[in-house]
């Protein structure tokens, strides 16, 4: 297995028998496991982010009508199949985050979006792995609250990497 593999197996031992797991009893009951796009190395990217000289606070507003501050750090380009695209990189007290929807969303993808937690690297880089997107615990069970992705972060590009849309009897 990679390392890639080992990771979502370990995500879905996680979600069918962690208590802390976001999935109510009846989902656990008939989960077997989440749906993932295959593995994209052409979406394993290292970039350089675009510091914004101010930081500004934005408040996110979340799935269950809250607000969550983050801060706009910075931008970075990046290209998927030949076509441009551009995200908004956010910093809060627990690290970076990075929360996009792809034009997969509400077809393939959460319609809400995905997140990832970008790793940062020396001289400005940070390397932003789609393949580890995932969705927001408010896409298994309507009791979290999750930061809505912003505007700027909109793709209208599909992104064929990481977790894909959570398929469950209601």
């Amino acid at each position: 297995m990679t390392e890639l593999e080992d990771f979502r197996a370990e995500k879905d031992e996680l979600f069918a028998h962690h208590p802390q797991s976001p999935l109510m009893p009846e989902q656990k009951k008939e989960f077997k496991g989440l749906n993932y796009f295959p593995e994209n190395l052409e979406l394993k990217l290292e970039v350089k982010v675009d510091e914004f000289p101010v930081k500004e606070t934005v408040e996110m507003q979340t799935t269950t009508g809250d607000v969550q501050s983050y801060e706009r750090f910075g931008k970075f380009e990046f290209a998927v199949d030949g076509q441009a695209a551009e995200l908004t990189l956010y910093q809060s007290e627990n690290g970076y985050f990075l929360p996009f929807v792809d034009s997969l969303a509400g077809k393939e993808t959460y319609p809400a979006g995905r997140y990832l937690e970008p790793d940062p690297l020396p001289g400005g880089r940070f390397l932003v792995d789609f393949n580890l997107a995932y969705n927001p615990y408010c896409a298994y069970n309507e009791y979290y609250s999750c930061p809505i992705t912003p505007f700027e972060n909109r793709l209208k590009i599909p992104i064929r990497a990481g977790e894909k849309l959570f398929e469950h009897e209601d």
